[in-house]
C-alpha cells in the first residue's frame, strides 16, 4: 500500500515564508513596514504625475520611479509564489489578485498607453497594514458589517425598489405639472425623475426647480419624505449588526494570530491553531 507523500522542508523557504507572510516576527515585521513604505511612495508616484505641471516636467523621473517599484513588487510577488505550497490558492486569493494587479499596468503601458495609471489600485495594498499593527479586530469588524450587509439584502432589495417606485411617480408627476411651462427644465419624464432622485435623497443640486405653487409643495413633501430613505436602509443595517455581534460574543473568543497557512496562504488563525481552519491542512511543515 502506498505510503502519503510527505512535504519535505527547505530551510531557505521556510526562512523567506517567515519573514514575507508572517508578521509576529522581527524580520517580518520590518519586510511589512518597508512594503507599506513602498507602497506609499509608488501611490504618491502615480498621483505626481498625473498633474500636468509635475507630470510634463519630470515625466523621465517618474517612468524610472515607477519601473522600479514594478520590479520589487514583481519580485515580491514571484517570492510570494515560491514559498507557498499550493500558490493557486495564493493567486487565486484576495491579496494575490490584487498583488498582480498592482504589477500588470506598468506591462501593459508597454502595449497601451495610458494604462500606468492604473497602479493607483496598489493604494488597496495597503490593508495589510491591518497584519502589521495587530489591527485585526478592525478586520472582524468589517466583516461583520458586510454580513449584515448580506443578511439584510433582502429587506433592502424591497426598499431600494419601493424607492425607485416613488421617484418615478413623484417624477411623472412634475412632469405634467411643470412640463407645460416654457422655459422649464422639467422636459421630458426621465430628466423629471433625476429631480425627484435628488430631491428625495437630500442632495439638492440646484439645477432643476419647480416654478409652480404646486410642483413646490411636492418638493416640500418628497424633502421631508428624504429622511425616511436614509433612516429605513440605517435601522436595517444597525439591527442586522446588532444582530450579528450578539452571536458573536455568545462563542468562546480566543487570540488571533496573523500566522499565514503555507497551504492557501490564509490568515485568522487561533494561536494555538495546528490545522488551518479554511483548508484543513497542517499550519507548521514539520
Amino acid at each position: 500500500m502506498a505510503q502519503p507523500k510527505e512535504f519535505t522542508t527547505n530551510p531557505m523557504k521556510e526562512r523567506l515564508h517567515e519573514i514575507i507572510f508572517e508578521a509576529d516576527t522581527k524580520a517580518g515585521k520590518l519586510f511589512d513596514a518597508v512594503l507599506l513604505v513602498l507602497i506609499l511612495l509608488s501611490v504618491l508616484v502615480v498621483m505626481l504625475e498625473s498633474v500636468p505641471s509635475y507630470g510634463d516636467k519630470y515625466h523621465s523621473f517618474f517612468v524610472i520611479f515607477e519601473w522600479f517599484f514594478t520590479i520589487i513588487f514583481t519580485i515580491e510577488y514571484i517570492l510570494r509564489i515560491y514559498v507557498t505550497i499550493k500558490p493557486i490558492k495564493y493567486i487565486t486569493s484576495f491579496y494575490g489578485v490584487v498583488d498582480l494587479l498592482s504589477i500588470l499596468p506598468s506591462y501593459l503601458s508597454i502595449f497601451v498607453s495610458g494604462t500606468q495609471y492604473f497602479m493607483i489600485i496598489r493604494a488597496l495594498r495597503l490593508l495589510r497594514v491591518f497584519r502589521i499593527f495587530k489591527l485585526a479586530n478592525h478586520l472582524d469588524q468589517g466583516s461583520l458589517i458586510v454580513e449584515s450587509l448580506i443578511a439584510s439584502r433582502r429587506k433592502l432589495t424591497v426598499f431600494v425598489f419601493f424607492i425607485l417606485l416613488v421617484v418615478t411617480i413623484f417624477g411623472s408627476i412634475m412632469y405634467l405639472i411643470e412640463g407645460a411651462i416654457p422655459g422649464t427644465n422639467f422636459d421630458s419624464i426621465p430628466r423629471s425623475i433625476y429631480w425627484a432622485i435628488v430631491t428625495l435623497t437630500t442632495v439638492g443640486y440646484g439645477d432643476i426647480a419647480p416654478q409652480t405653487s404646486f410642483g413646490q409643495f411636492l418638493s416640500a413633501i418628497i424633502m421631508i419624505l428624504g429622511y425616511a430613505v436614509i433612516a429605513v436602509p440605517t435601522g436595517i443595517i444597525s439591527a442586522e449588526v446588532m444582530s450579528s455581534a450578539r452571536k458573536k460574543r455568545q462563542k468562546l473568543r480566543k487570540g488571533v494570530s496573523t500566522q499565514a497557512c503555507r497551504h492557501c496562504s490564509k490568515e485568522g488563525h487561533d494561536r494555538d491553531a495546528i490545522f488551518c481552519k479554511y483548508c484543513g491542512e497542517s499550519i507548521n511543515i514539520q
